[in-house]
């Protein structure tokens, strides 16, 4: 660890710089291409043997180092912002924040995974398991984990452990809260405001909707959840509006309470079109809760987990169900944690910032985690 920790104290400021050139190119959810090309680039400048390096056919940038034997060990860090601009994101600093959108989620930490990755190529470490770093896509909202769903195609049924860099290390997600999306567009035959008045307006319609949505009584334990996250529609002032749209998801922990969910939303929206309302219901995304893991082992990961933060930062880190890549391979009984490399917040604002003085706490604890799978 000696040799890791030199090479961390001495690589810090590429570390910054790394930070500042991944926030600079864009990479919304589906269209990671430059970030892909830079991240399978970078690594094969710095020694990755070519031929081990690709992109896959969901833009995920693939480093595999073979092992002694052919189970995996998946870290990962997703190169996707929540941001939709195709633009570079605007960056400065305030004092020790380094300020952008997408910096903490997730840039820093895959710029991480990428030094730590090249750590490895140059010391030249051959690991038991194979393993593989995956600067995956498709991690943010409608992204639907498309990213962790073709890794685990790939590899999930040699994959015995999945890490995923993502977020603060103040807190450590160690079970999977799924989510199921939903484009709901209502149509009525609109008119006139004034010639047609009387007629119903899909507006008003969709109101009714929502209302009788949020009068769902949800448990509190395991926790469950829904949301109207956008609505959209209309043509006019003076125009009974024929279409309106809005999305909207539920999520809980247990897949039992989202089944609930989607029976109460399917039977809301039957008694609206048994009264002929016209109603098309899309499927966005679906996130997976947990499967059958191995709970020992899982809460084993946590601890080990936990230690190493505790030591590092001196404070001991929360933790929670989330909504994050390690839904998938939870999903499918591959025990799997996710956990951050600095702190900050702002995160999904264009307020966004992290700690510069937080990055050598949360390089560190990552080191360590990758070294002791080597």
């Amino acid at each position: 660890m000696e040799k890791l920790t030199a090479y961390i104290n001495e690589t810090l400021p590429e570390l910054h710089d790394l930070i500042v050139t991944l926030c600079g190119i864009p990479a919304p959810s589906h269209h990671e291409e430059k970030r892909a090309e830079f991240c399978r680039d970078w690594l094969i400048r710095n020694g990755a043997d070519p031929a081990r390096v690709r992109i896959d056919p969901a833009l995920n940038t693939v480093y595999e180092i073979p092992g002694e034997t052919d189970e995996v060990v998946i870290f990962m860090a997703h190169t996707d912002t929540v941001f939709p601009d195709m633009e570079p994101l605007p960056y400065h600093e305030e004092g020790s924040r380094m300020c952008c959108p997408g910096v903490g989620d997730d840039t820093a930490n895959l710029a991480v995974l990428l030094m730590l990755a090249r750590y490895v190529t140059r010391e030249g470490l051959r690991p038991h398991y194979t393993v593989v770093f995956a600067a995956n896509s498709c991690e943010e909202g409608l992204g639907n984990l498309k990213g962790s769903r073709q890794l685990m195609a790939d590899y999930g049924d040699r994959t015995v452990e999945v890490v995923s860099f993502d977020g603060y290390y103040s807190g450590i997600a160690g079970d999977a809260v799924g989510s199921t999306r939903y484009e709901v567009t209502v149509r009525t035959e609109g008119g006139h405001s004034f010639g047609s008045f009387g007629n119903r307006n899909a507006i008003h319609e969709l109101s009714k909707i929502i209302t009788e949505l949020y009068q769902v009584q949800v448990p509190e334990t395991p926790r469950t959840t829904y949301n109207v996250g956008v609505i959209s529609g209309g043509t006019s002032v003076n125009t009974i509006a024929q279409e309106v749209k809005m999305l909207y998801e539920y999520r809980s922990e247990s897949l039992d309470c989202q089944r609930a969910v989607k029976e109460q939303f399917e039977e809301i929206l039957d008694r609206h079109r048994a009264q002929g309302l016209d109603i098309e219901v899309k499927v966005l995304g679906n996130r997976p809760c947990s499967g059958n893991i191995d709970r020992r082992r899982q809460q084993a990961l946590i601890d080990e987990f936990s230690s190493i933060v505790l030591r590092h930062s001196g404070k001991e880190p929360t933790v929670n169900a989330s909504s994050t890549d390690c839904n998938v391979p939870l999903s499918m009984g591959i025990n799997a944690i996710c956990l951050g490399v600095c702190l900050g917040g702002g995160a999904h604002t264009r307020e966004e910032w992290i700690d510069r003085d937080s990055l050598p706490t949360g390089y560190a604890i990552a080191g360590e985690i990758v070294m002791r799978r080597f």
